[in-house]
């Protein structure tokens, strides 16, 4: 695990921005503690009520957020992979950031990518944001997706 060069508990001003959070159901505990930590950064960056799906699991996200970017300023997706014994970790692995990356590429609308890519569920414990956790991909993904939100719409509106 790297996490070198990261910022920490950083927070955007995300007042008047509309933010989606989809989180996988598939590793409970992980996932659950990533979404505490993505609503929690949420309302540090003003968006007091962003709208949470849950959906099966991590395969499931980009669909998902295709809808969600239509309807929102940013989204934010979250869920672990853990690898096994089988090339099926590498094949969901790719498939999901592909899927995450086309769809805000298509959209035009950014999508913070929280979904853990680990080999051990140790690892994605350490990632998860909880107690004792080195990282805190949950709010990472937020923060990720609510300041490109504000660079894009400087882009687009760079008078106002």
């Amino acid at each position: 695990m790297s996490g070198q060069g990261r910022p920490a508990g950083q927070v955007v001003s995300g007042a008047g921005l509309t933010l989606a959070i989809a989180a996988a159901r598939w590793h409970a505990t992980i996932t659950g503690s990533l979404l505490e930590r993505a609503i929690a950064a949420a309302a540090a960056c003003g968006v007091a009520d962003p709208l949470v799906i849950r959906v099966p699991g991590a395969v499931e996200l980009p669909v998902v957020a295709a809808e969600l970017a239509r309807r929102h300023d940013a989204v934010a997706c979250l869920g672990a992979v853990i690898r096994g014994g089988t090339p099926h970790f590498d094949y969901v692995c790719d498939a999901v950031t592909y899927g995450l990356a086309r769809v805000a590429l298509d959209t035009g609308t950014p999508v913070g990518n929280g979904v853990l890519t680990c080999d051990s569920l140790q690892q994605a414990i350490e990632r998860s944001g909880g107690d004792g956790s080195a990282e805190d991909k949950g709010w990472e993904a937020v923060v990720a997706a609510l300041e490109t939100a504000l660079v894009l719409r400087g882009l687009r509106n760079p008078a106002g």
